[in-house]
């Protein structure tokens, strides 16, 4: 049978770490789902340097993988920080390595924050194909949300219609939401099918959360041992590799772009941290909102002290019987 766990919740819940464990005690590889883990060089701001961590080209697939702890985690380290890794790359990428690692008869478990990635994984995405147009998304930029809109309704009514409040007031939405109209509108787009779904048998989903407040502080902690440990080092040795805010993905990524200013001469590192905590934090609370509509979820608080115990028993049962009550 094709089982598949899938380890979620927002950052800083220690989900890499319970993977390594469940994967030590029932012979399971790591199948990271995080948009920042997929790019060389950009370890530190990422959080890939988790216990004996190290790299190493794999003859089983054609990307390579890390071994932490004598585990297996694929999808680290996959392209150079000036390429714009999408969720159809991570599809596509995914799908093989799952596949490699049932055909050896292993357990894949699928650790990660990026909602995104993990729908796309298990349910498919009718618009995945659909790959980026970074030159009408420079274009659309500089336009306000009133004409966006407009933009939008004029050549999709239904797309538009079918929008909330919050999807109108979001301009990447709506960009996203338009190149998307234009691209499927034109019958010369070459628009790619990552949307076949895998044939996963037996699924279990555990998510771990904590009270913000207990959450702040770890991502906090989290922030201020990534400074010691070299953040800015390693920006800067990036930067003489030839990647900057603009030609790479420096610019846009979590851990990275808050440090703009900062080289720039504009803020001081105590400002970029502060800021650097405020913006984890926000995106820690779009995770849960994300997450909390998966109602597959099996939820766990990481303050409750036998939580771990609890997942044991659900994995344990689970992984014995097919069944993941």
């Amino acid at each position: 049978m094709n089982k598949l766990l899938v380890i979620c919740g927002p950052t800083a819940t220690g989900k890499t770490e319970l993977g390594i464990k469940l994967a030590q005690t029932f012979g399971g590889e790591i199948v990271s789902a995080d948009s920042r883990q997929v790019y060389r060089g950009m370890t530190i701001g990422t959080g890939k340097e988790v216990g004996d961590g190290k790299w190493e080209v794999s003859r089983e697939a054609r990307c390579g993988k890390w071994v932490v702890n004598g585990v297996p985690v694929w999808l680290m380290d996959v392209v150079e920080p000036d390429y714009r890794f999408n969720v159809g790359d991570y599809k596509k990428y995914a799908d093989e390595v799952l596949e490699n690692i049932w055909k050896r008869g292993k357990l894949p478990i699928v650790v990660g924050g990026t909602g995104f990635y993990i729908k796309a994984l298990l349910d498919g995405i009718g618009t995945i194909g659909v790959e980026p147009d970074w030159k009408l998304r420079r274009i659309l930029s500089t336009k306000n949300i009133k004409i966006l809109g407009a933009e939008l309704a004029k050549i999709d009514a239904e797309r538009w219609e079918k929008m909330n409040e919050s999807d109108r007031n979001n301009p990447r939405r709506l960009i996203r939401a338009i190149e998307i109209a234009k691209k499927i509108q034109n019958p010369k787009s070459k628009i790619q099918n990552y949307n076949s779904k895998l044939k996963i048998d037996n699924l279990l989903i555990v998510g771990l959360k904590a009270p913000y407040r207990v959450l702040y502080e770890r991502i906090d902690k989290r922030v201020e041992e990534r400074v010691k440990q070299g953040i800015i080092e390693e920006i800067q040795k990036l930067i003489e590799k030839g990647y900057n805010w603009e030609n790479s993905v420096l610019g846009s990524t979590l851990g990275y772009r808050e440090w703009k200013d900062y080289f720039a001469g504009k803020l001081t590192k105590e400002e970029v941290i502060c800021r650097w905590k405020f913006d984890e934090h926000n995106y820690a609370r779009r995770q849960m909102t994300w997450f909390k509509k998966d109602r597959r979820i099996n939820w766990f608080d990481i303050t409750q002290e036998d939580w771990q115990q609890k997942v044991d028993k659900l994995v344990e049962n689970w992984y014995s019987n097919g069944s993941e009550k």
